[in-house]
């Protein structure tokens, strides 16, 4: 490979180690434990950051049911109402999705949080 390109492909690598040190912790887990969510929310996260799911609260509220704990591997918007106790996890939250959430007696989650507390991700729903 030519020393220009070699350069080139550098440069256009993703900075943002912490999201890195993330996808590889998802990965090795996932492979670990045998736990295909994780690998899969780790592949969702390695997209483009065009590419990563949006979503907003009304989608949330619309297909998660009681008991469940929703992760969206990208970013929560908060338009619409959330009427429901859930526990959302995710890559990033806006301030209004997340004040809302935590108005209607819920949780917000980071996904290494998530991890933790449901190693074997039972009762998660990807929405997104």
């Amino acid at each position: 490979m030519p020393l220009w390109l070699k350069q080139m492909t550098t440069e256009l690598q993703k900075t943002n180690v912490q999201l890195y040190g993330l996808i590889s912790m998802l990965k090795q887990y996932g492979r670990e434990q045998n736990v295909h969510l994780w690998r899969r929310i780790a592949s969702d996260l390695e997209k483009p950051t065009r590419q990563r799911r949006i979503v907003n609260l009304w989608k949330i509220e619309k297909y998660a049911r009681d008991g469940e704990i929703v992760l969206v591997p990208g970013k929560v918007l908060g338009t619409g109402e959330v009427q429901r106790k859930l526990q959302v996890a995710a890559y990033n939250f806006s301030e209004s999705a997340k004040e809302k959430i935590l108005k209607a007696n819920g949780q917000c989650l980071s996904i290494p949080e998530l991890l933790q507390k449901n190693p074997k991700g039972q009762k998660v729903r990807i929405i997104g």
